[in-house]
């Protein structure tokens, strides 16, 4: 199966050995990101509400990178040093969201790269849903 590289100077460079995003058939398979400043390749400091928007900007970039918006989104995972903020990236992730909405995980983690509170990953249709 052919891959494609989806890469965007509007969110912040992978530090790693891989891909903001692939698409792999009809599918964009997005890594996670994190509150990092595309501008600066720092993280943003501040609590977790700021981290979050980030978070969600960093995320819309790499899908408009692929001609997508969140409406195209069908699972993220997001991962959180303490699920005690969930409800305040909860009300984050509902600005960014319409129904239906994706499928989604949310799982506590010991520690994020860059120290960071939030990461998100996402999995998201180049073609759209259709209900059965």
């Amino acid at each position: 199966m052919k891959k494609i590289e989806i890469a965007t100077e509007n969110a912040p460079r992978a530090i790693g050995p891989y891909s903001q995003a692939v698409v792999a058939g009809n599918t964009l398979y997005a890594s996670g990101q994190i509150p990092i400043d595309p501008a600066t390749g720092e993280p943003i400091g501040g609590d977790i509400k700021a981290q979050a928007y980030r978070v969600m900007q960093n995320a819309a970039a790499v899908l408009a990178a692929a001609g997508l918006d969140f409406s195209s989104v069908v699972k993220t995972t997001v991962f959180l040093t303490d699920l005690d903020d969930f409800a305040t990236v909860n009300a984050v992730y509902a600005e960014f969201f319409a129904k239906p909405y994706p499928a989604r995980s949310c799982v506590q983690v010991a520690a994020l790269p860059k120290g960071a509170k939030i990461e998100m990953e996402l999995v998201a249709s180049l073609t759209g849903v259709r209900p059965q």
